[in-house]
């Protein structure tokens, strides 16, 4: 078995160093906006890959959700500011399913 040098291990960039370097340190303005649109393009994309599976267009989903097609457009973008009810219910037009897992975080 081949053994690891340490020394090379220590100098390995890390993802998070990546983003530090590109959109800033946690907790700054700069990298909570990436984060956010990350999330935005994760969950939108997860959308649209659903309707995809479904052979259903962006107008069929909009029209069902009585939206119009431009607005799913900038869902699966992750270019919309959409309220959770909404994504609830694009999720519900495409059969997914969400049981919310509450956990109560640690006091400190």
């Amino acid at each position: 078995m081949r053994k690891l040098n340490s020394e090379k291990l220590v100098k390995l960039s890390t993802v998070n160093d990546a983003l530090d370097k590109r959109y800033g340190k946690l907790g700054s303005t700069a990298r909570e906006k990436f984060d956010e649109e990350s999330i935005a393009w994760f969950y939108g994309n997860m959308l649209r890959e659903r309707r995809k599976e479904l052979n259903l267009t962006q107008k069929q989903v909009a029209e069902q959700l009585g939206r119009e097609q431009s607005y799913i457009a900038r869902v699966e973008n992750g270019n919309a500011d959409i309220q959770i009810s909404s994504f609830f219910r694009i999720a519900a037009i495409l059969g997914i399913q969400f049981v919310p897992t509450f956990m109560q975080a640690a006091i400190r």
